[in-house]
């Protein structure tokens, strides 16, 4: 089993959150896409999504 990561969100700039927090969010979809939970299409959609959401693109 993996190692999970524990950060305290409030010891991170702002920017360095939304980062973090995205960085994390797109770990669960390569691991959904992984285990072919999501089809690529899906993946792809909701990594640009977040990325739009989340101000990175």
């Amino acid at each position: 089993m993996e190692k999970t990561e524990y950060t305290d969100l409030s010891l991170l700039a702002p920017d360095e959150r939304k980062a973090y927090l995205f960085s994390r969010q797109k770990e669960l979809l390569d691991t959904l896409l992984a285990h072919n939970a999501v089809t690529a299409e899906q993946y792809e959609k909701s990594l640009s999504d977040l990325a739009r959401k989340m101000g990175f693109c």
